[in-house]
């Protein structure tokens, strides 16, 4: 149940949809015959949920409506792109005019550009409540910081290293919790992708820089991902556990789809041939296992992504069998055939299962 004082802008704009459809529903309810409030007490209703909307609009900045809904669609899409936009700026400029600074001068401007870059970001965020700026900054920051690393390590000759994609991930976890954005919650996860997948290839002997070529690499840090919003709870950052489970479940089905097509980029020195088919037997069981979990956790992220990985691995397989001994038309027929079983079988699944 959501807090009757929401803490955060998520909690705010779930509590003033919920008051929009409790008046729909109330209206419904009164024409239908089955309702009928007292004046004095819809009159209360109203004006508390009045207030509570007028609050939120002021301290969160919520949608109160579905056109300012549609509104806030655009602003989000806008404050990506222009985040993008904004830390590419950064990093090309740095890169522009480099070679004309001294290298103590060098050393300075970097450290300066990620502490100020910091600060602005705090300085927005306090008078910010949509957060759309505060995720500007927040990217341009990062950004900022990614450099640092990288510049300061080609200025005083530094081995590249694997153990900068840990400080990187730091960074970009503590900006996308103190600030709730899920966008450097992202940057922060794909580093520690790539951090696991180039820590457990290191330890099989190879180079890290090669470790991301192996995509069972990639199985260990999907446990991980995976485990993060069950082990720690996200109540003020529900939205987070998504970033989790999705990534995660992406370095499971992602390379088994891989593997399942070629065999030879497998650590098992067993016939390509039998690897392939363990990994497209396994790529089915386990994008069927996440539709079913997540039908019954009501968690519908997992759901789809095991949707769309299940009908990969099935239409990759109608794709060997039959593209090259069937007529296209009866090819496509039977697509198009088992799309319509596998609605069928969501309906039937979708009845049955109750959200635990």
């Amino acid at each position: 149940m959501t807090p009757s004082n929401p803490s955060t802008r998520i909690e705010a704009q779930h509590r003033a949809d919920d008051i929009h459809a409790f008046r729909a529903e109330l209206a419904r309810l009164e024409g239908e015959g089955v309702l009928q409030l007292a004046s004095t007490q819809r009159q209360a209703v109203d004006e508390h949920h009045d207030v509570l909307l007028q609050q939120f609009a002021a301290s969160f900045d919520i949608d109160r409506d579905q056109q300012a809904r549609q509104l806030s669609l655009g602003m989000r899409v806008a404050s990506f792109l222009g985040a993008l936009a904004l830390a590419a700026s950064v990093f090309f400029l740095f890169y522009q005019f480099w070679g004309f600074f001294p290298e103590t001068a060098q050393v300075a401007i970097l450290v300066g550009a990620g502490l100020a870059s910091l600060g602005l970001t705090a300085w927005i965020q306090g008078r910010d409540a949509s957060g759309y700026f505060t995720k500007l900054a927040a990217m341009v920051a990062f950004a900022c910081f990614v450099l640092n690393l990288y510049m300061l390590g080609q200025i005083f000759n530094v081995m590249p290293t694997d153990k900068v994609l840990l400080a990187w991930a730091g960074f970009a976890f503590l900006l996308a919790y103190r600030y709730d954005l899920r966008l450097l919650l992202a940057a922060g996860v794909c580093c520690v992708i790539a951090w696991v997948s180039a820590r457990v290839g290191a330890f099989g002997g190879m180079y890290w820089l090669s470790a991301g070529e192996w995509p069972e690499n990639y199985f260990p840090v999907a446990a991980l991902l995976l485990a993060v919003p069950m082990v720690i709870p996200h109540q003020r950052f529900a939205a987070f556990e998504v970033i989790y489970r999705v990534f995660g479940l992406l370095c499971v089905l992602v390379p088994m789809l891989i593997l399942g097509h070629w065999g030879r980029g497998s650590h098992l020195e067993i016939d390509p041939d039998l690897i392939e088919g363990a990994y497209q037997v396994g790529g089915f069981v386990v994008s069927a296992l996440a539709i079913w979990i997540g039908t019954r956790r009501g968690w519908s992220d997992m759901v789809n992504t095991g949707i769309v990985f299940f009908v990969l691995f099935l239409y990759t397989k109608f794709f060997d069998w039959w593209w090259a001994i069937m007529p296209k038309w009866l090819f496509f027929l039977v697509v198009a055939l088992s799309a319509i079983l596998v609605l069928l079988v969501l309906r039937r699944l979708r009845g049955r299962v109750v959200p635990a």
